[in-house]
């Protein structure tokens, strides 16, 4: 009867020493693939993606094979998109785009991250720090981004496509502008995080044992501070590929040979009366990108929200 009792008392305990550890990023996973908006729009933008790197290889005509007898035929099934003015298939086209665009995007925003992480958590962690560097923030925070992107383009493009060639030198270009003027949000964000979780006790705690202040700001305190981070992340994503659509669409980002979808939005301006797929094909592009992007960073906000879990 004993041994009876005691097998049903230990059942419990190996059950619970059986189960999976919980963890912040399992709690988030499972709230986030209950966004269904969220989960569509990840599984959208991942198809987007693997398009723009698998399907130039899998897709047989060449972006810039020039074929003037189908110049500005409509979709067809051998041209899903239609062909431009010089009878370029835009479906290639708009594959070797969307990797450019695409690329951007993330590229700038890891940029933005980077610096606003940097300098949020040193500002709201190191007192005598706050106030410059949130002066600072300010000052690039009240620049007009539209007009001084233009600047900096007409004084580096002519330099940097000298030093690293037309396509590379354009590319660092760009993305290190959208970068650098657009990491003021996260480094507030990130400040405010800091100044919140630096007087809690586990950080008290790992002060007094003696950690010293970067062990502090990277052990204990910057991976509580990576939700609104991310979430900042998956937002700037949509907006630097607008950005660089504006740009491109302005004719100040890449040349001509590079098809972006700013850039064939704007070889298409001057025939949106006679070829409205031209115009159609790579805005509904940007528009499913940024979309799909801005459910994802819904998504994730809500499952790192600790008051949902």
């Amino acid at each position: 009867m004993a041994t009876t009792q005691a097998r049903f008392t230990t059942a419990p305990v190996k059950a619970d020493m059986l189960r999976p550890p919980r963890s912040l990023w399992t709690d988030a996973w499972y709230q986030f693939r209950r966004h269904k908006l969220a989960m569509a729009g990840l599984g959208v933008l991942s198809f987007l993606i693997l398009a723009t790197l698998i399907g130039p290889y899998l897709w047989q005509v060449r972006m810039d094979a020039l074929d003037y007898s189908i110049a500005l035929e409509g979709p067809s099934p051998d041209h899903p998109f239609g062909t431009d003015n010089l009878g370029r298939d835009l479906f290639a086209r708009a594959l070797w785009g969307g990797r450019v665009s695409i690329a951007v995007g993330l590229s700038a925003v890891l940029i933005a991250i980077t610096l606003g992480t940097l300098i949020g958590a040193l500002a709201g962690y190191f007192n005598r720090l706050d106030n410059p560097l949130m002066r600072l923030t300010d000052l690039f925070l009240s620049l007009p981004i539209l007009p001084l992107l233009l600047i900096v383009i007409y004084l580096f493009r002519d330099p940097l496509r000298a030093a690293f060639g037309p396509e590379v030198g354009i590319f660092i270009m760009i993305v290190t502008v959208i970068g650098v003027l657009e990491w003021m949000p996260v480094a507030r964000l990130v400040r405010a995080q800091f100044l919140s979780l630096k007087q809690k006790e586990f950080v008290e705690a790992a002060r007094a044992i003696g950690d010293p202040d970067f062990a502090i700001i990277w052990r204990h305190i910057l991976p509580n501070t990576l939700s609104p981070v991310l979430v900042a992340a998956t937002i700037g994503v949509g907006g630097a590929i607008l950005t660089e659509s504006t740009l491109s669409f302005l004719g100040l980002g890449f040349p001509p040979d590079v098809p972006t979808w700013g850039r064939l939005l704007y070889d298409a301006q001057n025939f949106i009366e006679i070829a409205t797929y031209w115009v159609f094909f790579p805005g509904f592009l940007i528009f499913l990108t940024v979309l799909s992007i801005n459910y994802i960073g819904d998504g994730l906000r809500d499952a790192l929200d600790p008051r949902k879990t």
